[in-house]
């Protein structure tokens, strides 16, 4: 199986796990830019060459050799997944993608008709009950979760423990995983950690948020999206997320974590 999902600098100075809709864009400009002294013009999910990716051919063997060798500093980034599924919501359903588009196609208009669900237009300003639409959405993502149907989970929306476990599984060993929440201090510490060719200062860092203005801003506070029942769904869904990376279940308007993430736990209840 590989690597899927993995990221490395050519230098093999950092070994990244890449977990959708937790900060990666940022994280690969850095990447980047710890390699070349500058950062990449455009999205760093369409980069081809200046960092390695599993997805790349020629960057398999590269990637593979330093993962199993534990040459480079390895990690992953880990957010609050209330907000982590508010912001695949916002951003690949009721979002304008990149393209000009709606994601993945006939997606979109599925939802609408199979769910029920709204998402508006940039021409009506993206008017929509966010809160209804929302809950129906994450009734559709659980199904996919769940019985796998319509469609196979998404990987904006599949579960962290399911990306971050995959490199484990394969052989491979984290060294650090650090929160978006505290994103600069977390990433900071990588990099510290890390012997990059160009020194980087994370507060020096622009922000890459690449689904930023292209769809609706999200109109009410976290814990308004979640009745009984949509935090029902999200336990089922990402119960092993709140627990191995320490986040807040009963309260999501409380993005942060609660404690630090245990390495050997996660090693030992990822790799089974």
């Amino acid at each position: 199986m590989g690597f899927p999902g993995v990221w490395m600098t050519e230098s093999e100075s950092m070994v990244y796990r890449v977990v959708p809709k937790c900060a990666c864009s940022s994280i690969g400009q850095i990447m980047f830019y710890s390699d070349h002294g500058r950062y990449f013009d455009g999205d760093i999910h369409d980069s081809t060459d200046g960092l390695h990716k599993w997805a790349q051919d020629h960057s398999q063997q590269p990637i593979e050799t330093s993962v199993r060798e534990g040459r480079g500093v390895s990690f992953t980034c880990v957010r609050n997944p209330y907000a982590r599924i508010l912001s695949s919501f916002f951003d690949k359903i009721a979002g304008i993608q990149r393209n000009g588009k709606r994601y993945r196609g006939k997606l979109v208009p599925q939802l609408i008709q199979t769910y029920g669900i709204e998402v508006g237009s940039p021409e009506d300003g993206f008017d929509f009950d966010q809160i209804k639409s929302f809950r129906r959405f994450l009734l559709f993502a659980r199904d996919t979760a769940r019985w796998r149907r319509p469609m196979e989970p998404d990987i904006h929306w599949s579960s962290m423990s399911g990306h971050i476990s995959t490199l484990i599984t394969n052989g491979g060993h984290y060294d650090q995983i650090f929160f978006t929440e505290k994103f600069d201090e977390g990433m900071q510490k990588v990099l510290d950690a890390s012997e990059t060719p160009v020194k980087v200062d994370v507060k020096d860092v622009p922000r890459f948020n690449e689904s930023e203005g292209h769809g609706p801003k999200r109109a009410h506070k976290v814990s308004d999206y979640f009745d009984d029942l949509s935090r029902h769904l999200v336990w089922e869904m990402y119960s092993r997320d709140f627990r191995l990376f320490r986040y807040d279940f009963d309260d999501p308007d409380n993005k942060m974590p609660l404690g630090e993430v245990d390495l050997d736990e996660v090693h030992a209840k990822l790799g089974r």
